[in-house]
């Protein structure tokens, strides 16, 4: 008996976590952040044989957009994804480079910057602020909504278009003739839904799993610019972890983000059958002559981040894209 239950309690104590990574991110679980990081949960703990636990907090549910930078500075989660946008906030503006409207003709050009020496340099930046990271992931390109169709430069006149907190995107919109409004992603169905904001640019995916729908009339396909995130942790806490388990967290992260990007495009073309399926938003796709004039109107855009940065960001990325091209 005496041994049956030491052998119990020994069971129970392997149980037990000997590490748990608290994991915060702001969009919902069927999005291709979402499912990543569920995917990372289950490598971890599989390979750990649970003596490692990931705890996952979506939606928002700990920290939002404009807190969860800081929450992850100061120790209060441990594993963040956020949009590559929320990175100048923190003093690391070559990182909106990703946010240029009309920029990248597809997810290759992307992935030439972020699977390259110039993707790996913009991570090792991150250490400025206490910060490592671990690698990047897709969520598409994003389109355009509002309560009429957005094709034209003269669409966007006088709009009220909900921004994250990037000084490109808001030059961006303010190109095109709209006021940008800062808001975090958490309160934007709420903002459309109550008239705050008119309109707002997302991947479908992140569209259709917060039901915008519901109270956004019109969706238009512009494929205008890129949203993707990274993947980042506290460089104390990295730091405070043997070998062995960084090892296997890293591991484990590079193949949940690789699963990340497989399903990326397929997450945003599956929202946008089952948007088509609910007739509730009319969806639109651009001319090639609608596509010039808005990529025309944003190219100021251009400009100014290359006055802000100075040529050098600008001129590796335009060389690292066309270096895969050639």
């Amino acid at each position: 008996m005496a041994a049956a239950t030491m052998l119990c309690r020994q069971a129970r104590a392997s149980d037990v976590p000997q590490i748990t990574l608290r994991f915060s991110h702001v969009v919902a679980e069927e999005t291709p952040k979402g499912l990543a990081a569920r995917r990372f949960k289950a490598l971890v703990e599989k390979a750990s044989n649970s003596r490692i636990a990931v705890q996952i907090f979506p939606d928002g549910q700990l920290y939002g957009d404009h807190d969860e930078m800081q929450a992850l500075q100061l120790g209060a989660v441990d594993l963040l994804a956020p949009s590559l946008s929320k990175f100048g906030r923190i003093g690391l503006p070559e990182f909106e480079l990703f946010d240029l409207p009309f920029l990248f003709d597809d997810i290759a050009d992307v992935r030439r910057i972020t699977g390259g020496s110039l993707g790996q340099r913009l991570l090792k930046r991150l250490e400025r602020q206490g910060l490592v990271g671990m690698g990047y992931f897709d969520n598409g390109f994003k389109q355009m909504s509002a309560n009429r169709p957005l094709l034209e430069p003269k669409d966007f006149v006088n709009l009220r278009m909900r921004v994250q907190a990037s000084r490109v995107i808001a030059a961006q919109m303010r190109a095109l003739g709209a006021r940008p409004v800062t808001l975090a992603f958490s309160e934007t169905r709420r903002a459309l839904a109550a008239g705050v904001v008119d309109g707002t640019e997302n991947p479908v995916s992140n569209f259709w799993t917060q039901a915008m729908h519901e109270v956004q009339s019109d969706l238009s396909l512009t494929e205008h610019g890129y949203l993707g995130y990274a993947v980042v942790t506290n460089q104390r806490l990295w730091q405070s972890l043997l070998p062995a388990d960084r090892d296997l967290i890293n591991q484990a992260m590079q193949e949940a983000l690789r699963y990340a990007n497989q399903i990326a495009d397929s997450q945003n073309d599956l929202a946008l059958t089952a948007l088509r399926g609910t007739r509730t938003t009319r969806i639109h796709t651009l001319s090639e002559r609608q596509h010039a004039q808005l990529q025309q109107a944003v190219q100021p855009v251009h400009q100014e981040l290359e006055r802000r940065l100075g040529p050098g960001w600008m001129q590796a990325l335009r060389e690292a894209v066309a270096k895969g091209k050639s």
